[in-house]
């Protein structure tokens, strides 16, 4: 009967250790359970931290470009601003362009007419040469393709260039009539337009310019020296001096 029940009590330890370790096992399975849950969610959750930096960063990146953008969008504002009053001095500028266009091209007209009647009504200094520039400017003022400031500067420079001879001592050879209607190849001698020469190419003999009769006018061989010695500084053969030169001016320019 002891034996009986030593057997049964064995059984039953046997059996109680038996399910302990079955129970201490599923414990176990379910702690690796939990724990692989855990860590599984720790990762999600250090994911979904690392996401939220990452936006966090992006928004406040996107928030920075959102000012920039602001600024450039008013520094924009402000060209386009500059841009129409610009816009509309540039076409106030047009206008009174167009005005001063319409003013000048009558000037100019003018300043040509003024051209051809001084070197009509001047000592015939250089006549040739002056009436072909005038020619040129003329048929300049008709051209298309030169612009009116053009026409204008090389109007002025013509201008310029009458002002040289009133100031200047020049020479220059040209073929010019002297009395019995005797042709003759020239050297030319101007002191501005105060007085006129011309000589023999081989200075035999001289002539001054007559304002009054519009003819040249043989001088006394006396004057020969003095003549001859204006022509050596004209030349720049000599160093300049005082010269003393016949003088040929209208009643108008004398006074």
């Amino acid at each position: 009967m002891n034996i009986l029940k030593t057997s049964i009590g064995i059984a039953l330890a046997t059996v109680i250790t038996t399910a302990q370790a079955t129970a201490l096992d599923q414990a176990r399975v379910i702690e690796n359970k939990s724990n692989t849950s855990s860590a599984i969610s720790q990762q999600k959750i250090d994911k979904s931290a690392e996401a939220t930096l990452a936006y966090k960063a992006e928004i406040e990146q996107l928030q920075e470009e959102v000012k920039n953008l602001v600024v450039y969008r008013d520094h924009l504002t402000g060209l386009v601003n500059s841009q129409q009053q610009e816009m509309v001095s540039l076409n106030d500028q047009i206008d009174t362009i167009k005005e001063t266009r319409q003013g000048v091209v009558p000037l100019m007209y003018k300043m040509l007419s003024g051209l051809t009647t001084l070197v009509e009504q001047d000592k015939p200094i250089k006549t040739e040469e002056r009436l072909h520039r005038i020619a040129k400017l003329e048929h300049m003022m008709t051209r298309a393709d030169v612009s009116d400031a053009e026409k204008y500067r090389r109007l002025l420079e013509a201008y310029q260039i009458e002002m040289d001879y009133g100031t200047k001592l020049g020479t220059y050879q040209m073929q010019i009539i002297v009395e019995d209607n005797e042709q003759i190849d020239a050297d030319m001698l101007h002191l501005g337009r105060v007085s006129l020469l011309a000589r023999r190419l081989d200075a035999s003999q001289y002539w001054s310019w007559n304002t009054y009769t519009n003819q040249w006018e043989a001088l006394d061989s006396e004057f020969n020296d003095d003549l001859a010695k204006a022509y050596s500084v004209a030349y720049k053969q000599v160093a300049p001096s005082l010269l003393t030169l016949p003088v040929s001016l209208s009643l108008k320019e004398v006074k």
